[in-house]
């Protein structure tokens, strides 16, 4: 058998070798016959790898990493085509890649046409696909998750599903049973003051003052360092800036996403957020941070302080 994994959602294809790699028999013995390829593997390197007998056991594993979203040239990819439908039946071999392939690359085809192949993409949910991911994740760890924790994890977080995993993973451990509700995922994940810092953007964009005052004491009173909370509010102006620009030139959120390499709930939220703002008032609030940084370091003002000010200043601007 010969596979080809690809797309992007790396997690869900590792989880998914595991799985395979468990029906294999004796893992001591398979660690003993698998061999693994990366990047610029010759193809004789593939072929001497691939058509060794197993030692021991019933099979040989070879995973080949970054070959086919590669490069190939033409004589390359002629010998594999015409290599893998003759592997030797005690061979399992792998190719696993980070990009998704053409729906009509001829290995992608040979896979799906022939007994021995199989393909299959593995892409990053994005959505309601993510939150039904997040609940499916947490039933199959015999766990519950209220619809508002479910959505706070796949904003905060996004298709980050290793990240993702392991604060499910967390959230699991200290909930005990118990159904995990939004406010165990503002305690635990760190990326809730996050969706905290976009919620008090919101406020100041709309000039909700009493909205962006009530938020920026809740983070207060959960003890939030206002040293962190100051750097989230420079990191969030200085992206607002960055898509506002792109977004003056007609460019879309999902070109901004691809410009910019960020996740496109996060664009998404970004693009919808500076359209509170004009770039003139984006730039004068980056120099008015800029000067609040300098203010603090040499003990003219307190952080504290100083953010209470930045938010009743911005909320009554015109």
């Amino acid at each position: 058998m010969f596979y080809i994994f690809h797309g992007d959602d790396t997690h869900a294809q590792q989880e998914t070798v595991a799985q395979l790699i468990g029906k294999l028999g004796d893992p001591a013995m398979l660690d003993l016959n698998t061999t693994k390829l990366e990047g610029n593997v010759t193809f004789s390197q593939l072929q001497q790898a691939a058509s060794a007998m197993p030692f021991l056991a019933k099979v040989r594993l070879v995973i080949v990493r970054d070959l086919l979203s590669g490069k190939l040239d033409k004589s390359y990819q002629k010998q594999l085509l015409a290599y893998l439908p003759n592997l030797p039946e005690t061979t399992r071999l792998l190719f696993l890649e980070p990009q998704a392939l053409r729906a009509n690359d001829p290995l992608v085809k040979l896979a799906e046409s022939e007994k021995s192949g199989y393909v299959k993409q593995f892409s990053k949910p994005e959505g309601a696909t993510l939150e039904r991911w997040i609940k499916q994740k947490v039933e199959g760890e015999n766990g519950r998750i209220s619809p508002q924790a479910t959505h706070m994890l796949a904003v905060n977080i996004g298709s980050q599903m290793d990240i993702l995993s392991r604060e499910i993973e967390k959230l699991l451990l200290y909930c005990n049973g118990e159904e995990i509700q939004s406010d165990e995922v503002k305690l635990l994940s760190p990326y809730a003051a996050e969706a905290s810092i976009f919620d008090l953007v919101d406020a100041l964009g709309n000039r909700n003052g009493r909205r962006a005052s009530q938020l920026l004491q809740e983070k207060f009173r959960e003890g939030a360092d206002p040293f962190y909370l100051f750097s989230m509010f420079m990191r969030q102006f200085r992206l607002l800036i960055q898509v506002k620009e792109l977004a003056d030139e007609g460019k879309r959120p999902p070109a901004i996403g691809q410009e910019l390499k960020m996740h496109s709930f996060v664009v998404g939220k970004l693009y919808q957020q500076c359209q509170g703002f004009s770039m003139v008032q984006l730039e004068q609030i980056y120099r008015h941070l800029l000067s609040i940084d300098v203010e603090v370091k040499t003990g003219k003002n307190d952080m504290t302080t100083a953010l209470n000010l930045l938010v009743a200043n911005l909320t009554v601007s015109p």
